[in-house]
């Protein structure tokens, strides 16, 4: 099971914006292999308003934090979320890929999944000492990527300031992953 393909999960109560955002992510049985439950964002991101409401809750959080310098969105629904959120906030987008998708010198971070072990990448020169940075994906899980994401961040001498996520499978308990970390979750599971 990957952070996209995530088995089904009891919703935590959601707040008002949950309540208009859940219906627009489809669920898909058995996608990508029998017993996974894939997380569909597609209708959501085909409706222009609520697509709108999630990138303005995300730079909301973003102020809430403080500011940010620079978003880190990951490959590959992340990108679709972090970079309108980068250009609300005016501020840079990096994105970390899957292993040998960048074009220049990288960093590398490598974590376990269940099926075996992943690798991302940044580019080494992508963010500043110092940087504050807004780590965004789609959907935390396992928590796996996201941690090896926060692991390249601050390796690279940038700060994580807090980690946005559009839905969450609670019960996969991808926070204990990310401890110590401010998480932020549009939809809870």
């Amino acid at each position: 099971m990957t952070d996209d393909a995530v088995a089904a999960s009891s919703a935590a109560p959601l707040d008002a914006l949950g309540r208009q955002l859940a219906p627009l992510v489809r669920e898909i049985p058995d996608y990508p292999k029998p017993g996974i439950v894939f997380q569909d964002i597609t209708p959501l991101l085909a409706d222009g308003a609520a697509f709108g409401l999630v990138i303005g809750a995300i730079g909301e959080y973003a102020a809430a934090l403080g500011g940010v310098d620079v978003v880190v969105g990951i490959e590959a629904r992340g990108f679709i979320l972090g970079a309108p959120v980068a250009a609300a906030l005016g501020v840079g987008f990096v994105p970390v890929r899957k292993q040998g998708k960048l074009p220049w010198r990288t960093m590398s971070e490598s974590y376990a999944l269940e099926y075996g072990d992943a690798t991302v990448e940044i580019h080494e020169d992508a963010l500043e000492p110092g940087a504050r940075v807004l780590v965004i994906d789609d959907v935390l899980a396992t928590g796996g990527t996201a941690a090896a994401v926060v692991r390249l961040v601050e390796r690279s001498g940038a700060v994580v300031a807090g980690v946005a996520v559009l839905m969450e499978v609670g019960f996969l308990d991808g926070r204990s992953r990310l401890s110590g970390r401010d998480v932020h979750v549009l939809l809870p599971g």
